[in-house]
């Protein structure tokens, strides 16, 4: 196991090809943490994502890394986590979004004629 948090950045990104860097809010992730880690685990699988610190501005909580093994599980994740019509960045940091997205809603099965 890792040490402390630069170890822990030194393995995600030997291991993750990928990664993208959140911002976190001033109250903190909230509840959004225990979502969002059950989203990685149910898309990623439990040993296919790492999260660590990614202090910006000399602050060590203000952002947070999340490596992805596949770009286009990054990207589902910032779709469905990050703010804005079109997501965007403030100075290469995705901003989480303050609203839950909205649930799928399936449609009824139909039979043809």
């Amino acid at each position: 196991m890792p040490g402390n948090s630069r170890d822990m950045i030194t393995i995600a990104e030997r291991r993750f090809p990928v990664r993208i860097r959140i911002g976190v809010p001033p109250g903190g992730l909230g509840q959004r943490h225990s979502h969002m880690t059950a989203w990685l685990d149910e898309n990623c699988g439990a040993d296919g994502w790492a999260m660590a610190p990614s202090g910006m501005r000399g602050v060590f909580n203000d952002a947070v890394s999340i490596y992805f093994l596949d770009a286009t599980l990054a990207s589902a994740f910032v779709v469905r986590w990050c703010a804005g019509p079109r997501v965007e960045t403030d100075r290469g940091v995705f901003r989480i979004r303050n609203d839950e997205p909205a649930p799928r809603i399936g449609t009824e099965l139909h039979m043809t004629p």
